[in-house]
């Protein structure tokens, strides 16, 4: 056992001190991480209620120490296998076992198995079969020998030898592979692809009409080490789509010339034989290894950078302010098929529902008017929610003409996603009994209310914020999402009562199970008083207690401090707090004098730190608080509704929909999002668009550029001097001729991204 009460780790002390070094973080701190998530702690609770355990690590260092360790575990699971197939087939001695066991990345552990590895049926081997492997060495040896009076004693018509030619073929062939299997040379290869290959598309002929959407890649080349991901990607796709031919080869001459000087020795005729074979291997055999090796290091570093972005996007869009519980109409808009309207409570319960049709006839828009202004009363609506799809503006525009009171805000809500929630099993759960279109409508108004809760109930990809979302790793996605969410619904906290079962399932120490026996429980029995009254749901023991109670929050129960994000273990220190003031905890909460009076360090312990500590006090001043933003209204311009609209100069505000390594995307309300190019992200060189904008964002923007007929709106938030943005931003800029780009965008540095992709894999 640690100090602080851990199970030690069973993870190997070298896989601790490597992730050590790699973080640059003390040894002791990785292995209390490492002890307390094989123990099933989730990330927010390490972070947030076990920092004197791991010397206050937040989460993002957690996480990379949680993925580390199952990447070295995977790195070990290979090892044992790879260690047993030598064992199996006689090639196991000392020697090769300390070099596997030494081996630090799956790519070494993989050069140092490929000359034992079980082979089909190669050139190599048939020529060992004919017995040549001695005329092989004897070149490889480069003594001066004359090679063809020494592949003439190999000459067997028997042995399918038939004369100096092909023995001394069979023998490069030998040597080839030789070569090819050489750890050394493999090692020094990928070193040389990592920092010269070239990215090189081409158009498969007669593909130029299919593929107009790739036309930048038509013909097109560069680095591997500098290109984006997003320019990886879209090449991927288009190769994919079998559009583009790609390869990702460095300079022949330099490749070849690295191997001959590590095989060739002589200028003799042997030394030439061995060039000879050393030409072949490269061409044959490593250059297409490397090649394969390269595109998956380059896809998982463009895969790396795409899920970060997602990332971060989703972050941003799960933390927007929440409107807070109010009285809300939201609104699913359509025109023909009539707009679907519900009237939900301040919890979000469903009151009303019926569809209006505001963009009919005069006759119809009038009695729409009338019966939006009745429901508004009837129901004391505080807020209509209309969704920012088809109709969206147009609806939004009834709604503000109507007479409604002064404190009835409206506002436009982005819809991505809701018609996912409305078919899936979440909504025919919640109103199985109801149209699709209504279920979205519902989703619609949610949102406005808390956004986190609603958008909970959506896979993330179908809310609109990735980047080639589709053509990245999808477990890495799903994984790198689904951390996203936990962290965001455990910064925020969850009432317990009012949550939903999908809202809940992201709880630290949940799941669906545990979820839905919640929700049962509630159902049967009535709102929980206390955080200990969660212990009489079917199910929740005390692990899953520990881990879930602090994230739960308990409003206006006996308990002050269940409303809190105080763990209930630390009840006794807030309690001893107030006694040695002489108060109740109720008065610690109210009388900041009070708190003022606290010496945290009477209450430290061999369990409890300062950084708890002063997480409690901290609590106590603001107990519950929410991280989010408020709430602001924001309103899109008048009288701008459709791209038509938009005119060069305009300065119009617009919310942040997205954010890409290129540039971000804008919604200024006119059905098509524009973008804002990097280089028209601000007054100065910005090299990541995150550095300036985030998702949903309110910001004021230039019109640039308006394409209508590939409905392309171009933006800037520079308030210098106008520039036009790139005619197609994010793909590669060319010259007036259209020739090869003259100018690329300028890149973060990144040193040799195929050796450290494939180093990050253990």
């Amino acid at each position: 056992m640690t100090p602080n009460g851990l199970q030690e780790t069973s993870a190997p002390s070298r896989h601790v001190a490597a992730i050590a070094a790699a973080l640059s973080l003390d040894a002791s701190r990785v292995q209390a991480a490492a002890a307390l998530l094989e123990a099933g702690a989730s990330v927010p609770f390490i972070a947030r209620y076990r920092k004197e355990a791991t010397g206050s690590l937040d989460e993002v260092a957690i996480t990379a120490i949680r993925d580390r360790m199952a990447r070295l575990a995977e790195l070990d699971a290979r090892r044992g296998a790879v260690l047993k197939s030598l064992e199996q087939n006689g090639h196991l001695d000392e020697d090769l076992e300390a070099k596997v066991a030494a081996a630090a990345t799956l790519a070494e552990l993989e050069d140092i198995y490929l000359p034992y590895r079980p082979k089909r049926r190669t050139r190599a081997a048939m020529a060992r079969q004919k017995g040549l492997a001695p005329l092989a060495e004897a070149l490889l040896a480069q003594t001066g020998i004359d090679p063809r009076e020494a592949a003439a004693a190999f000459v067997d018509a028997e042995k399918e030898v038939p004369d100096v030619e092909a023995a001394l073929a069979g023998a490069r062939d030998i040597i080839a592979e030789t070569v090819n299997e050489d750890a050394e040379a493999r090692s020094r290869m990928r070193a040389y692809f990592s920092d010269h290959a070239v990215f090189r598309t081409t158009v498969i002929a007669g593909k130029q009409a299919d593929g107009a959407k790739f036309k930048d890649y038509f013909d097109w080349s560069e680095p591997a080490a500098t290109a984006p991901s997003h320019r990886i990607l879209a090449m991927r796709r288009g190769e994919k789509e079998e559009v583009l031919n790609l390869r990702l080869l460095p300079p022949e001459d330099g490749a070849i010339g690295l191997l001959r000087r590590l095989f060739v020795r002589t200028d003799g005729e042997d030394g030439r034989q061995v060039a000879l074979a050393v030409e072949d291997g490269y061409r044959r055999l490593m250059s297409r290894a490397m090649e394969t090796e390269l595109r998956l290091a380059t896809k998982q570093r463009a895969d790396a950078e795409a899920i970060a972005v997602f990332a971060e996007n989703l972050r941003q869009l799960l933390l927007a302010p929440p409107l807070g519980p109010r009285r809300v109409m939201g609104v699913d808009p359509g025109f023909r098929t009539g707009c679907k309207l519900v009237c939900l409570d301040r919890q979000g319960k469903l009151l009303h529902h019926e569809t209006l049709f505001i963009h009919g006839s005069a006759d119809q828009r009038q009695r729409a008017a009338r019966r939006a202004e009745a429901l508004v009363a009837e129901f004391a609506v505080e807020a209509v929610a209309v969704g920012n799809g088809t109709a969206g503006r147009e609806t939004e525009a009834f709604f503000r003409s109507l007479s409604l009171p002064p404190t009835v805000a409206v506002a436009l809500v982005n819809e991505s996603g809701a018609s996912i929630y409305s078919a899936s099993e979440i909504a025919r759960e919640e109103f199985p009994d109801l149209d699709l279109t209504v279920r979205g409508a519902v989703s619609i108004g949610r949102r406005l209310m808390d956004p986190l809760a609603e958008l909970v109930k959506i896979d993330p990809k179908s809310i609109g914020v990735g980047q080639y979302q589709h053509d990245v790793d999808q477990t890495a996605l799903k994984q790198a999402l689904d951390d996203v969410v936990v962290s965001c619904v455990n910064a925020v906290g969850v009432d317990v009562n009012r949550a939903s079962a999908a809202l809940l399932t992201y709880v630290s120490g949940l799941g669906p199970r545990l979820a839905h026996n919640i929700v049962a429980h509630r159902d049967a029995h009535g709102p929980f008083q206390t955080r200990e009254e969660l212990k009489n749901v079917p199910r929740l023991g005390p692990k899953a207690f520990e881990q879930a109670a602090g994230f739960l929050r308990i409003a206006g129960g006996p308990n002050i401090l269940d409303a809190s994000a105080v763990h209930p273990e630390r009840y006794p220190v807030v309690a001893a707090m107030a006694a040695d003031l002489g108060c109740q905890v109720a008065d610690l909460m109210a009388d900041a004098a009070l708190r003022r009076r606290i010496d945290l360090n009477r209450y430290v312990t061999d369990e409890v730190g300062l950084p708890t500590l002063n997480d409690i006090l901290a609590e106590l001043a603001k107990p519950g608080r929410d991280p989010r933003r408020r709430f602001e209204p924001f309103a899109f311009a008048a009288g701008v509704e459709k791209i038509e609209d938009l005119a060069v100069g305009m300065r119009l505000p617009g919310i942040v929909t997205n954010v890409t390594r290129f540039g971000a995307f804008v919604d200024v309300g006119v059905h098509q999002d524009g973008l804002v190019h990097v280089s028209q992200m601000a007054d100065r060189f910005v090299r990541d668009p995150a550095e300036v904008v985030q998702v949903q964002q309110k910001v004021m923007v230039r019109v640039l550029a308006v394409d209508l007929e590939r409905r392309r709106i171009a933006l800037s938030l520079r308030r210098g001097a106008e520039s036009p943005a790139p005619a197609d931003p994010g793909a590669p800029r060319r010259p007036a001729s259209g020739g090869k780009p003259t100018a690329k965008p300028r890149r973060q540095p990144f040193h040799n991204p195929f050796a450290d992709a494939l180093k990050r894999r253990p």
